[in-house]
């Protein structure tokens, strides 16, 4: 009787252990958004962090931000949200948003702090990992375990999986690579983070001027129309600009396209561009660089239009035509 008392006694004090170190464990989703609005690669983050198997924490950093947290305390997932609201992040300046996300890793004990891989991620966590003194993990598509993560390089042509030894990981997930949690179903408490740093004066905030469309944004549409050196110049883009409008797809472009001065560079898939997945992609005048196809081979359906038989984009579309791209796009135009 005394030896079973033992053992169960040995039980419950691991079992209490376990449940401590797993109340200790906690993720910090850094948000993305407009104030007014959440960004759509913050839902495909909070995907990724409900991987990791503990609980999750949304931080929002921004100016009058209410109605952005309102948006983020619905999707299902989120435990808690933390906010951090102040006139001086407008903007979003990363020398501004990176100590407040350090004092919210020191004072919570965050195990994982994850961003989505956009222009936003990616400029705030490496400066969050060289702060905290650990080694940033970029364009995570894939996690395993808490400490094993599946990401690309070169340019998308190997797949490496990893295992990070660092107390604290940093993570950019690709949102392609996640699906978007549910915006509804959740009921997060937020609450006011009381500890926020002396803003710092190394950079101000000027202005921001944004291209106003009635197409769809281009890392989060359905179908996405793509041009290339193919297409000569900027005054032809018109063709798929018409293109675009009648099949309610967004616009994108090539690197060549965008440095050849066809299209501003907010345009650009590809590898140093906007990745995207989206259930039609349609590349019309694009050779198909490793560099272009690292940021659309994952779409559902790729349609290629090429004069050139041997480009290397007919290698991974799923449908091919060879034609004058200034004679068949104008007929597709026509005949939808």
């Amino acid at each position: 009787m005394l030896a079973i008392r033992k053992s169960f006694s040995t039980v419950s004090k691991n079992f209490s252990q376990t449940q401590v170190l797993r109340r200790l464990k906690g993720t910090l989703v850094v948000a993305e958004h407009d104030n007014n609005k959440l960004s759509n690669i913050t839902l495909n983050a909070v995907t990724a962090a409900s991987k990791l198997g503990s609980d999750i924490t949304c931080l929002v950093i921004g100016s009058n931000c209410t109605k952005a947290v309102e948006q983020l305390s619905k999707v299902k997932g989120v435990t808690k949200i933390l906010v951090a609201d102040n006139g001086g992040f407008e903007g979003y300046l990363p020398e501004r948003l990176t100590p407040i996300i350090v004092a919210s890793q020191k004072q919570f004990n965050f195990t994982h702090i994850i961003a989505g891989a956009s222009a936003f991620g990616k400029s705030i966590l490496p400066r969050v990992a060289a702060k905290l003194d650990v080694s940033a993990i970029s364009d995570v598509i894939g996690i395993k375990d808490p400490e094993t993560f599946v990401r690309t390089i070169y340019a998308g042509n190997a797949i490496m999986t990893l295992k990070s030894t660092e107390a604290i990981k940093i993570l950019t997930v690709r949102g392609t690579s996640f699906e978007a949690a549910a915006t509804e179903g959740g009921s997060a408490a937020h609450e006011k983070f009381g500890d926020v740093p002396s803003l710092t004066d190394q950079s101000t905030f000027v202005k921001q001027e944004l291209s106003k469309s009635d197409r769809p944004e281009l890392s989060s549409a359905k179908k996405v129309i793509s041009g290339g050196r193919g297409m000569k110049n900027a005054d032809n883009f018109k063709i798929l600009y018409a293109l675009a409008d009648k099949i309610g797809a967004a616009v994108g472009a090539s690197r060549a396209a965008v440095d050849a001065g066809y299209c501003p560079n907010d345009l650009q898939v590809g590898q140093t561009g906007k990745i995207v997945a989206p259930e039609l992609y349609i590349a019309i005048g694009i050779s198909g660089a490793i560099q272009h196809l690292a940021g659309m081979k994952d779409s559902k359906t790729i349609v290629a239009i090429n004069k050139d038989p041997d480009a290397p984009i007919f290698q991974v579309a799923d449908l091919g035509l060879v034609a004058d791209l200034f004679k068949v796009v104008p007929e597709m135009t026509q005949k939808l």
